[in-house]
Formats: C-alpha cells, structure tokens, sequence
C-alpha cells in the first residue's frame, strides 16, 4: 500500500483480483441477501462538467473499512481514502458502513457472482466460473485469478462472491 494506515497495522486481506471474459451483466432490483446488500457499495460520479458519468463499485472488507479499484478513484472522495496497492489495482477508504462479508478463497470451477452498477445507476449481476488462478513466487495467496461470466464497465472495484455469498475477489480489467 502506498499508505500505510494504523488501523490496517496487521489486517490481512484475503482478497485476490480478478478479470472477467465479456462485456456486459444482467439488470437486478436488488441484492436478495441482506449481508451482501449491507456490504455492497455502489460508485457514480459525473465527470466533464456533468455530462458524462461513470460507475464502479466496492465492498465493505472490515468495519469502516472498504475496497475499489484505484481507477476508480475519481468516483470518492479524496478524503476518504486510506491507501492504495497499485500493483493489484486496489484502494481502500473509510466507510460509515460496519458490515463486512466473509471470505474465502477462489476454486476452479466454482460458480460466482458479481456485482456493479449500470449506466443509469443500476445494478448490474454478472454469473460465471471460475476458470483460471494465478499464482506468484512468494504469495501465501493467489494474485489474481479470471472467471468467465459477462461482466464488463461498471462492476471494477464490485466484490465477486463465491455460492455462499463470501467474497472471493474484487472485479478489474
């Protein structure tokens, strides 16, 4: 992180960061499960003089704590920001929300879900598997890994779940 806050002094993240297959998602009202609801945050902001907007995502990882992708740094507040771990596209920044969902880590194969937010501030579900995970020297975790599903602009920085609802990734690419 290029920040290196107290209050992740020796918080370890479980998180690993994945890419998706295709380019799109599927509309939904709302998120069924009140714990994944509770953690997922939804990023907009309009950009060049209120014409254009863009959307994002992120996910309460610890209380008071969430995680986007650092390209989406233009959708929060500055203020907000805690630090960031650019080789892995990642930004953290406080929350007022306390509720973080449990994690686990990726399996090949395995059903997943992800989350965004649409052009008109919708959200977005996207449904794949797991297809790939990589691996570094040195890593006690995986470094990334890709799942084939249709999620495209709008869920970077979204939490993708596995079919228990515990988050396995943060969506990029």
């Amino acid at each position: 992180m290029t920040k290196s806050p107290s209050s992740l002094a020796g918080f370890s993240i479980l998180l690993v960061v994945c890419g998706c297959a295709s380019s799109s998602g599927a509309p939904a009202t709302v998120i069924t499960q009140p714990d994944i609801a509770a953690a997922y945050l939804p990023l907009h902001a309009r950009v060049h003089f209120g014409i254009d907007s863009a959307e994002g995502a992120a996910v309460v990882i610890a209380p008071g704590i969430a995680v986007t992708n650092v390209h989406n740094e233009k959708l929060l507040n500055p203020k907000t920001v805690i630090g960031t771990r650019q080789d892995y596209d990642l930004m953290f920044f406080r929350t007022p929300r306390s509720a973080a969902l449990q994690t686990a880590a990726p399996v090949i194969g395995a059903a997943v879900t992800a989350y965004g937010q649409g052009a008109d501030c919708e959200l977005l579900v996207a449904h794949g598997t797991v297809c790939q995970i990589k691996t570094c020297a040195g890593c006690t975790s995986p470094a990334y890994f890709t799942f084939a599903g249709n999620a495209g602009p709008g869920f970077s920085g979204g939490p993708v779940l596995d079919s228990a609802g515990r988050l396995v990734g943060i969506n990029f690419g």
